[in-house]
């Protein structure tokens, strides 16, 4: 992949558009586990999403920065 994306004229780092799809995903993942009442059950549900959407940005940035 790439280190830069060109949008619109617009160069734009590779870390951007992985951010953009982590936010999707992790949005995705966090409408099923509040729906499944899960967030009762976490201390710190904000932190919980932070470190999911951690856990999810490494993952999503090492497949494609092999």
């Amino acid at each position: 992949m790439p280190r830069e994306i060109d949008l619109l004229g617009i160069y734009m780092p590779t870390v951007t558009l992985l951010f953009l799809v982590t936010l999707a995903i992790g949005w995705g993942i966090d409408r099923v586990i509040a729906w499944f009442g899960l967030y009762t059950y976490a201390w710190h549900p904000i932190l919980l999403r932070v470190s999911l959407f951690t856990c999810f940005y490494g993952v999503v940035a090492l497949y494609f920065y092999q």
